[in-house]
């Protein structure tokens, strides 16, 4: 059964970093695609970053490129999304997604506030 936690979320200052981690379990195929998205109260789902498992295609939406970098621990089978240079508006629930086979695998999710 796959399984994805995440983990890394709390509170930061604008302008300062967080690094969140998105452990994954339960898959025997190598070939799988994991998603960053986001959630903040009262908005729409939005996509954040994605990347494939073997490292391939990191992409970022526009409201974190520059800012955010996903990168995978294939050795551990975690991916990891660092924030930097945070803002007001990536205040949300960030949750991971993996993609395997064309089902979608999703995490409880870890929170992110950035406050003063």
């Amino acid at each position: 059964q796959v399984q994805v936690v995440e983990s890394g979320g709390g509170l930061a200052q604008p302008g300062g970093s967080l690094r969140l981690s998105c452990a994954v379990s339960g898959i025997t195929s190598s070939d799988y695609a994991i998603s960053w998205v986001r959630q903040a109260p009262g908005k729409r789902l939005e996509w954040v970053s994605g990347i494939y498992s073997d490292g391939r295609g990191p992409r970022y939406a526009d409201s974190v490129k520059g800012r955010f970098t996903i990168s995978r621990d294939s050795a551990n089978n975690t991916v990891h999304l660092q924030m930097n240079d945070l803002k007001f508006e990536d205040t949300a629930l960030y949750s991971c997604s993996i993609t395997l086979n064309a089902l979608n695998y999703y995490g409880k999710g870890t929170e992110v506030t950035v406050s003063r």
